[in-house]
């Protein structure tokens, strides 16, 4: 891999990871070329340690933030399931205002490319929603039927692998691995864009409908706090140019507004959740994390494996489609689990799959993302060699009829030319 830096250009605006993580994954993945004067180790050890926590917290703020946050919670839980109004604040103001920006981001143009290469943005829609999803759902009741997990943080990862795929850390990595940009933009668009009406359905067909949840009355707060702010966004993205515009030149702000909600909804989640008591224990947790990792790891390698059978001779789809067939957006799954479950008392630990998931796959992914780059570049290599050998043979071997057929015509010309003589 080239470490020539190479800017990162994201044009999205939902927030899939913090802005802070994803310019310290830009730098990680794209290093620049430093003068060995310059080198760290010289520095006393104080500062390296602190520049050392200063890129784990860049990279990884979104999650510190809301483990802090879980902390907090759990000392004093009232103050976020009852004196903030969560019931208004949470489930409704903060909601409306993240898929507000979330519908001005969509670009739906890139729709019109889906047919371009139909059968891989197929192939990725359907694994991470399908494959993923069922995979993660027949493993959790296995944990379940053997007393391995509760309940409900066994349905919190079916929850979580039922939900679409990032924006921008698949935007960020796909770059970083050499991919199919163009790819990641549209399935990433269309992914969230078909999570909102895909999501509930798949989660309510996986778990049923309890007490706690009443169809009509969750579609119909969906369509309130989920369609129609996406709806507005999209109006003022196409209709209103200067909000568009608005919200461009402010877009870090925004972009930390949005984050801002998430983690208070997360907040508010645990608050409640602490509230009313959890029935998972510490050791119940640990071991949910560490099977999340493992599944994480099983959908990555089944992906790939069958992206290199199906796209065999498109490396630059086999990268996209690693980190397409299994991401998980945190951006528009805590809003969804809050909509669809915010009277039950489980739904902090309905969440806390998804806080897991998101961050793994950010490990992960900036992890296998150069090697990932090799390989394209090296499987490009080989494919462009292979071409042109055909060719050459080719031209070799339809070259000799055509210089046969010239001469031919020469002596034939010849031979007329002497009869008319």
């Amino acid at each position: 891999m080239s470490n020539e830096r190479t800017p990162i250009n994201i044009n999205a605006s939902v927030v899939g990871v913090s802005v802070h993580a994803l310019h310290s994954l830009e730098n990680n993945l794209n290093p620049v070329q430093e003068n060995p004067s310059d080198n760290n180790a010289s520095s006393p050890l104080y500062k390296r340690i602190w520049s050392k926590c200063q890129s784990i917290y860049g990279t990884h703020s979104f999650l510190i933030k809301a483990l802090i946050l879980i902390l907090i919670a759990f000392a004093y839980p009232p103050l976020g399931a009852t004196y903030l109004a969560p019931q208004i604040t949470a489930t409704w103001i903060a909601v409306i205002f993240i898929f507000i920006l979330a519908g001005m981001g969509i670009k739906t143009e890139e729709f019109a490319k889906a047919f371009q290469r139909l059968p891989f943005n197929l192939f990725v829609q359907l694994f991470n929603f399908g494959v993923v999803s069922s995979i993660v759902f027949g493993f959790s009741r296995l944990m379940v039927s053997v007393n391995a997990l509760t309940q409900s943080l066994a349905d919190g990862m079916t929850i979580c692998a039922s939900l679409p795929i990032t924006i921008n850390m698949v935007l960020v990595l796909t770059k970083s691995a050499g991919g199919d940009e163009a790819s990641a933009i549209f399935n990433a668009a269309f992914g969230n864009l078909v999570g909102i009406f895909l999501s509930p359905a798949l989660i309510l067909g996986y778990l049923g409908v309890t007490g706690e949840v009443n169809m009509g009355q969750v579609f119909f707060k969906l369509g309130l706090r989920v369609v129609l702010p996406i709806f507005i966004g999209q109006i003022l993205q196409h209709v209103v140019p200067p909000a568009k515009e608005f919200v461009k030149q402010y877009k870090k702000y925004f972009k930390t507004a949005q984050e801002c909600c998430l983690l208070f909804i997360i907040y508010t989640v645990f608050c409640k959740t602490f509230l009313q008591g959890m029935e998972a224990s510490v050791g119940q947790i640990f071991l949910m994390i560490a099977l999340q990792f493992f599944m994480l790891c099983v959908v990555m390698v089944l992906a790939w494996t069958c992206l290199r059978v199906l796209f065999r001779n498109e490396p630059k789809l086999q990268a996209m489609g690693l980190f397409g067939c299994t991401h998980k957006t945190v951006a528009m799954g805590v809003p969804l689990i809050n909509a669809i479950y915010e009277s039950n008392p489980m739904v902090g630990l309905y969440t806390l799959p998804l806080l897991i998931w998101h961050p793994m796959q950010l490990v992960i992914g900036s992890f296998v993302a150069p090697y990932v780059a090799a390989y394209v570049k090296r499987r490009e290599e080989e494919i462009s060699s292979t071409v042109q050998e055909e060719k050459s043979e080719g031209g070799t071997t339809s070259g000799g009829p055509d210089e046969t057929t010239i001469q031919d015509e020469m002596e034939q010309g010849v031979v007329e030319d002497k009869t008319d003589s």
